[in-house]
């Protein structure tokens, strides 16, 4: 197994700072050493930092050389290019995107012929060829891969997820913001093909603006906008969803999915009464579906890893926290599609959205990040497991302490819910220093 240092994939990819932690090379090299020993064709999307087509280009240049073709889908959102790997019988879908991290940032994903994130052999298996000494296979003459652009990519996406509502959206308001993202041209064209009345905001990208104190991480912003209206607010590169309802007040994941859970079991379609959450959901989730007789598989972070649960249970609803959805598909989160799908609970209960979440009541969370030197072996700390242990006795069943390091950053994420704000924060906080002292 490669040392943290030698990692490549993170939770969520491969991430850093453009042109500095992450390059063009490493794109390179990348592309060469995931594509060296397959065959077939590549999709690669991105969202609008600017330093999108410098990645997409040098990833292309990759494949290229070990005899791949590249089919360029512009700016588009992730769950589109997991669509269309799988509509093209792809090797690789790849996404050029940092999600909700600023414009400075870019990373790198793959996902699979079947629309998932690759697995964990398949990623390690890149990172040891990456890695390696040996000289790459190189193609030459008609074996060398050409690019291509599939100029009707939102067309093509639209089309397919257009197909899967049931429910007439016409009559619904709503309000959108894309975070300057990879949906400003998606969006809302989704959603007018589909009958709704939308208003967008943060639709104008310019390279540097994306999550630019809008979008996902601030719903806020949607919030003032939408003056009495849902609204619909997504990150970068459009994979999570974060809602408001009528009154303003913030619709996350935990949220989604227990308004999802309870409509599809009416429905009759709840496969198995079973949903899939991670660790990181509120107790309050967990408590909901309960009362309504659902079982809770919880897995660690990442939607891959809900992706395999639900895949293995059969459950139709899952996902995390922070609006990364997961339907009927199993493949990754989508926000587009988890958008309509809440549209479609709206236009077929006749419900307003701040009837609909109230199905659940959530525990105070507090969710502290402590930069540490590394993240290696940061379990067999005795003095941060005596003081989690302790903590966990002085709350007992009446709420909940997780610590667990970060997939992306070199942190450890403490997070504490308990009856009241100030017990969870004072908790959090004696945790963190914990962390600090120990780790820092």
């Amino acid at each position: 197994m490669a040392t943290e240092a030698e990692r490549l994939f993170g939770t969520d990819g491969i991430r850093g700072s453009a042109n500095s932690e992450l390059t063009p090379d490493i794109a390179f090299d990348l592309s060469r050493a995931a594509g060296e020993s397959v065959q077939g064709h590549v999709v690669i999307g991105r969202d609008t930092r600017r330093s999108g087509p410098m990645f997409v280009s040098a990833l292309a240049a990759g494949f290229n050389s070990v005899g791949i073709d590249v089919v360029d889908l512009g700016i588009i959102p992730t769950g589109a290019v997991s669509r269309l790997a799988r509509d093209t019988a792809a090797i690789y879908g790849v996404v050029v995107s940092a999600s909700h991290n600023p414009a400075e940032d870019n990373g790198i994903k793959f996902f699979g012929r079947d629309g998932a994130k690759i697995d964990d052999a398949t990623e390690l298996a890149i990172e040891r060829r990456y890695f390696s000494d040996q000289p790459y296979r190189r193609a030459v003459g008609a074996n060398i891969g050409i690019q291509t652009v599939m100029s009707d990519s939102i067309e093509r996406y639209v089309d397919k997820v257009k197909g899967t509502v049931e429910y007439s959206m016409r009559g619904l308001e709503f309000v959108v913001d894309t975070a300057n993202g990879a949906a400003f041209v998606a969006a809302p064209y989704l959603f007018r093909e589909v009958g709704a009345t939308v208003e967008v905001i943060a639709d104008a990208p310019d390279g540097m603006n994306i999550n630019d104190g809008v979008g996902a991480m601030h719903p806020e912003v949607v919030g003032r906008a939408a003056n009495g209206r849902v609204g619909l607010a997504f990150d970068g590169d459009a994979d999570r969803l974060i809602a408001v309802d009528e009154d303003g007040e913030v619709v996350n994941g935990d949220v989604i999915m227990a308004i999802f859970a309870k409509w599809q079991l009416e429905r009759g379609r709840l496969e198995k009464k079973t949903v899939v959450a991670t660790v990181m959901s509120n107790l309050g989730f967990i408590h909901a579906m309960q009362r309504l007789g659902i079982d809770v598989i919880l897995t660690p972070v990442g939607d891959r890893n809900v992706v395999e649960a639900m895949r293995r249970s059969r459950s139709v609803v899952g996902g995390e926290q922070s609006g990364h959805i997961l339907l009927e598909d199993r493949s990754t989160g989508d926000g587009l599609r988890t958008a309509l799908r809440l549209m479609e609970v709206i236009a077929s209960t006749g419900k307003e959205l701040r009837e609909l979440r109230t199905i659940m009541s959530e525990l105070p969370q507090v969710l502290m990040n402590v930069p540490v030197r590394s993240k290696n072996d940061w379990e067999k700390n005795t003095v941060l497991a005596r003081a989690v242990a302790a903590a966990e006795r002085e709350l007992g069943p009446r709420g909940r302490v997780l610590v667990r390091a970060s997939g992306t950053e070199r942190l450890i994420r403490v997070m504490v819910e308990a009856p009241t704000q100030s017990e969870a924060d004072a908790i959090a906080v004696s945790l963190s220093d914990v962390v600090a002292a120990e780790l820092a």
